[in-house]
């Protein structure tokens, strides 16, 4: 009965990871007072809902470049046309390209991504109900890692059972039938969260996530021309740019940045 022990193991794996998703939906279902649901959202707003912190700094400087006060090269550099930000994201790019008024987007854009302008957007989506708080690791998004995890762990624990050469009085199809049942339950869990849990957007709450349906819906009929174009680009990323210029600029970027 040597293979008991590890069913055991795999039984704790999945339900521990099963329960952590439920927990997880739960929480985010009840986050916030739905006061944030009364309003629409900014443009940094959906930004931050749509894609965190990087997708944030990438509409800035691509706004930026759209109202000709950024000029984005091909080769990945940004120049400063105009040093006067509007809000303080833009002063927080301005100040990360620096003094020379030239830079590659690449540093800029971790720069800005990390500010302190990004994490006071952030606080204040989180205190409205609208983005999940990050780093405690009990998010949606996160428990379901969790849960893809479970997946080879447990069939790695089945195989080692099934292979190990001690003797067992069970036929091996019965042990093999008796893993398959927490496997079978952390791939039905994965198959509901497929349809019910998974997330949009691994930022925005239930509530966040409802309003950038909105902002979509928004941008899809908005007759004003530029705000449908940002809205694109906060919603989708810099690859709804159209222009080939900023598109080959954003081409040279470092990895995403993590929140």
């Amino acid at each position: 009965m040597f293979w008991v022990p590890l069913l055991l193991l795999a039984w704790a794996i999945a339900g521990i990871a099963g329960l952590r998703l439920c927990r997880a939906a739960v929480r985010e279902a009840a986050a916030g007072d739905g006061a944030g649901e009364r309003r629409g959202l900014t443009l940094y707003e959906a930004a931050f809902l749509s894609g965190g912190p990087a997708r944030v700094a990438d509409l800035t400087l691509v706004a930026m470049a759209r109202q000709r006060r950024l000029l984005l090269a091909h080769t990945g550099w940004a120049t400063v046309v105009d040093p006067r930000g509007r809000d303080d994201m833009e002063r927080t790019v301005i100040g990360a390209i620096g003094p020379e008024g030239q830079s590659p987007i690449a540093p800029v854009r971790k720069a800005a991504a990390t500010a302190e302008a990004v994490r006071a957007l952030a606080e204040r989506l989180v205190r409205a109900g609208l983005a999940v708080p990050e780093g405690d690791g009990r998010t949606v998004a996160q428990a379901l890692r969790r849960l893809r995890l479970a997946v080879p762990a447990v069939a790695g624990l089945a195989a080692a059972a099934l292979l190990m050469p001690a003797p067992s009085p069970m036929p091996r199809l019965l042990v093999a039938l008796w893993f398959a049942l927490p496997l079978a339950f952390t791939l039905g869990c994965l198959a509901i969260a497929r349809f019910e849990l998974s997330p949009a957007s691994p930022w925005a709450s239930p509530a966040g996530q409802r309003l950038l349906a909105s902002a979509r819906r928004a941008a899809a009929g908005d007759t004003d021309d530029d705000r449908a174009y940002l809205t694109s680009v906060a919603v989708r990323g810099v690859h709804a740019v159209g222009e080939p210029q900023v598109r080959a600029a954003f081409a040279h970027r470092e990895p995403r940045v993590e929140w």
